[in-house]
């Protein structure tokens, strides 16, 4: 049976492994934080976030990977398994080509659309030119990671998230300081990055199912309803996440619009987010992982037993993050910038972000949930109504109560993914769930 310590032993890894993840844009934010003048910031601020839609966008890599390995493992079908992961790789290294050819055009739009001043585009520009060629080893991670964490080899994520972001801090610390290369160094040090972490990773794939490739046939890799499958959930997680990142779109464009001192606190303050939303995803993450399991092998009450664990202890962990940013956020902000406008304009909207992890983490659970479940369509369907609705606060409240009013509508925001999640899950995520147990790859 499901114990406490067994979500633990599961979830604690991937918390320290998903908060190695927004290091990299924390020690970007903080490199450009302390040149001078606010526009280099908000240039870093303006291409991390086109990079949240180029590469986030294609998270299906690893979420979907995730849920098919998860379940492919708890059946004990090694040969579905690496066959799943194959069909993943090689879509990543398509979408990431595809990215280089397209860099020029997508990156123009992009930063175009969201309205920084002429100095922060520039710069969010030499940003991107630095960082762009990472593309296809950027998302073959995403795959690398869904697998390992679909086989529940969390300690060995782990260590693969220390490593890129240890070779991104050297770099970035070379390309910056040693070479004088400014923001353009900020985004080459990413991309290096970037490329550690596949080798690494791509090393550790080959080993663990060495046994499994010789096995697997042109045929296997291309039958028709893996493929289906495969082409149904990464559709459905990719219309999720693009609802998503246009959202996150759209809070950055609303903030531009109130000048780049806002936009540059905004960019501060999205850092407690992600810090909060990486750790609290390693929950959902968890879940992903136990959820997928027990749905291959057919195990209703193992599936409900991972789904309330897992919830409690997520519930637990937002707490926690509460109680943190309302006790050391000034201090963290501090930590972040030695401008003093910067830290005195962000310091106005910390309450908000003290707020954020109670209003958030059901949401960040329940993605875990259905991702594991592979039920994909109902994800899809709530953040498209929870988008619609995020647009018409925003536009309701910002000229109510400025930038409080967008962190506002923006909470509520991700509190209304929850409920609508919570409201969809007795009809989707335990409907096609057998009954007897199935075998389960505890070598892999």
């Amino acid at each position: 049976m499901l114990t406490h310590r067994r979500v633990l032993a599961m979830a604690l890894p991937i918390v320290l492994a998903n908060l190695t993840q927004p290091l990299m844009s924390a020690v970007d934010t903080a490199v450009a934080g302390h040149l001078p003048g606010p526009e280099y910031l908000a240039g870093v601020a303006l291409g991390g976030l086109l990079f949240s839609f180029l590469f986030w966008g294609f998270g299906f890599l690893r979420m979907g990977t995730t849920g098919l390995v998860a379940q492919a493992w708890g059946k004990g079908d090694e040969q579905a398994l690496a066959a799943s992961v194959v069909r993943a790789v090689s879509l990543a290294l398509a979408i990431g080509l595809a990215l280089l050819v397209l860099q020029r055009p997508l990156i123009t739009l992009v930063l175009g659309l969201l309205g920084g001043s002429a100095e922060a585009t520039r710069q969010a520009m030499a940003y991107c030119s630095g960082r762009i060629w990472a593309a296809p080893l950027a998302l073959v991670n995403y795959v690398v990671l869904g697998w390992l964490l679909g086989c529940q080899r969390v300690r060995m994520a782990l260590a693969l998230q220390i490593l890129i972001n240890v070779v991104n801090l050297g770099a970035v610390l070379l390309f910056v300081h040693g070479f004088g290369l400014g923001v353009a160094g900020i985004g080459a040090a990413t991309a290096v990055a970037d490329g550690a972490g596949t080798l690494a990773g791509g090393i550790l794939l080959w080993r663990s199912h060495r046994a499994a490739w010789p096995r697997l046939r042109l045929a296997v890799l291309r039958d028709a309803a893996a493929m289906r499958r495969l082409v149904g959930i990464n559709f459905h997680i990719f219309v999720r996440t693009a609802c998503l990142l246009a959202s996150m779109g759209w809070f950055a464009h609303l903030g531009a619009t109130q000048g780049d001192l806002v936009l540059a606190a905004n960019a501060l303050l999205l850092n407690f987010l992600t810090f909060m939303a990486f750790g609290l995803d390693g929950f959902a993450h968890a879940a992903e992982a136990l959820v997928g399991s027990a749905v291959g092998a057919g195990d209703r009450p193992g599936l409900r037993r991972a789904v309330r664990l897992c919830m409690g202890w997520a519930f637990g962990g937002a707490l926690a993050y509460a109680l943190v940013y309302l006790a050391a956020g000034p201090w963290i902000v501090g930590l972040l910038t030695d401008q003093a406008a910067l830290r005195e304009t962000a310091g106005r909207f910390l309450p908000w972000l003290a707020l954020a992890p109670i209003a958030s983490v059901a949401a960040y659970l329940y993605d875990g949930i259905f991702i594991g479940a592979t039920q994909t369509r109902a994800l899809m369907r709530a953040m498209l109504v929870c988008g619609l609705a995020f647009l018409a606060l925003s536009l309701a409240l910002l000229p109510l109560l400025g930038n409080h009013g967008l962190w506002l509508s923006f909470l509520a925001f991700n509190a209304l993914r929850g409920v609508t999640l919570h409201l969809a899950a007795p009809r989707t995520i335990y409907r096609e769930v057998r009954s007897a147990p199935a075998a389960r790859l505890d070598n892999v």
